[in-house]
């Protein structure tokens, strides 16, 4: 009927079939089997296949994108990933054991890491704190950032001054830690569309790694009297071309 009125008066009428939907802050228990497996596994309980069958999924952003026009309606297949419920829950179950330790799951294709970011949406902001073992001497302290299985990855390093706050941006692909190594610092962070803050703060002397979810926008300013000394770390290269950091404050 739209197609048809469309055409009556002239206008373009374009249908986009939609497969399976998928992505961060899904609803579980609704109509996303994605969603109810990553909220299962990010609390700590062990979801059950109840019929496997073969899906189609498509990652909600890529929908939006097409949706909107940024990415052509023709071309919708190509962000399209197949497997089976069984496999889709044995996926995310390799996510879920690799990540409790702190340990970044393989993210070699785009499906993979478009599943962490699905996984780790669920989990509580408790869980974003992520405690790290600190080894020391007579010569001074040693700890491990970052462990990844499977990634091409950047470590950065800031100072920032007393009073100073850094960042006041989100993104939508991109994973990253934050880490303090000196100083005191408050991490702060906001999920899009919403007005609650979870704050953190952190110090040098008590290593923490903190990991920034996509579509959350987030800061750290310096709290202390002195410098604060922070490591950074991303699962990708920095591409001035696309640089996945959009503007807004926390």
């Amino acid at each position: 009927m739209l197609e048809a009125a469309a055409v009556e008066v002239g206008a373009e009428f374009i249908d986009v079939q939609l497969p399976n939907l998928f992505g961060e802050h899904g609803r579980p228990f609704y109509n996303s089997v994605t969603a109810t497996f990553a909220h299962l596994l990010a609390i700590g309980e062990a979801p059950e296949v109840q019929g496997d069958r073969e899906l189609a999924l498509l990652h909600a952003q890529d929908a939006a994108d097409i949706l909107t026009g940024a990415k052509a309606v023709e071309r919708l297949n190509e962000w399209v990933s197949h497997c089976r419920v069984s496999e889709l829950l044995q996926d995310l179950s390799r996510i879920s054991g690799c990540y409790r330790d702190g340990t970044f799951p393989p993210l070699a294709s785009k499906f993979q890491r478009d599943l962490f970011n699905t996984y780790r949406s669920f989990l509580p902001p408790s869980e974003r704190v992520i405690g790290l073992t600190r080894h020391a001497d007579a010569r001074g302290s040693f700890f491990e950032l970052t462990r990844s299985a499977d990634s091409s990855s950047q470590s950065s390093f800031s100072t920032t001054v007393p009073g100073v706050i850094r960042g006041e941006h989100f993104h939508r692909r991109k994973i990253e830690r934050f880490t303090v190594l000196a100083g005191s610092g408050r991490i702060s962070m906001r999920k899009l569309f919403s007005d609650e803050v979870f704050s953190f703060d952190v110090e040098g002397n008590t290593p923490v790694a903190i990991d920034m979810p996509t579509l959350w926008t987030h800061n750290i300013e310096n709290i202390g009297d002195d410098l604060l000394y922070t490591s950074f770390w991303a699962n990708e290269l920095f591409d001035p071309d696309s640089p996945d950091t959009f503007q807004e404050k926390v």
